[in-house]
């Protein structure tokens, strides 16, 4: 199975190019984890999320992984992944538990679409990091090069975004 991870800063439109992926091709869609997590502790999130949002994450990833099986699809897309969990924890704590980084690089996919962040930062009562945004999509594209991972860079308009991830996916289901 092909394993495609949807990732980049807050507001670059993850969720929205995930879902559009799979629905033109007919996949799954791994949601992202921590954003039910934070919403359901109402309080800022502190260092020791960090362990049970990776497992929450790992925990989907795994369940989507069997459904996706069961349906004998070849693609499964990502709403983010444990990169993100890596990043922010170096983001915010200077430090991630060295657990997480070994099941990210563990769980490398196929192909990281990292999103740019060409398009507008919209609030939405759970982003906070708007004036940072260059910062933490620097710590992404290091996170993933120190990592060894395959990744596309994707920029432009929503649908210029949306065109070149099909073209990589396509390209990765011919292969």
């Amino acid at each position: 199975m092909i394993h495609v991870v949807v990732t980049g800063s807050e507001s670059v439109g993850k969720s929205t190019l995930a879902d559009a992926l799979g629905a033109h091709f007919g996949a799954l869609v791994v949601p992202e984890f921590v954003r039910g997590y934070a919403a359901a502790k109402g309080a800022p999130l502190d260092f020791r999320d960090h362990g049970p949002i990776a497992k929450g994450q790992m925990a989907f990833e795994d369940e989507f992984t069997e459904r996706a099986q069961a349906r004998g699809d070849r693609l499964l897309v990502h709403d983010t992944d444990l990169v993100s969990t890596v990043v922010y924890c170096y983001h915010y704590f200077g430090r991630c538990p060295e657990f997480i980084e070994d099941a990210a690089r563990a769980r490398r996919p196929a192909q990281y679409l990292l999103l740019d962040i060409d398009v507008p930062w919209v609030s939405d009562g759970v982003r906070d990091r708007g004036e940072r945004r260059a910062e933490v999509q620097a710590l992404f594209a290091d996170t993933l090069a120190r990592f060894a991972s395959p990744v596309t860079h994707i920029q432009g308009d929503w649908t210029r975004r949306f065109d070149v991830a099909v073209a990589c996916i396509d390209h990765l289901l011919s292969a």
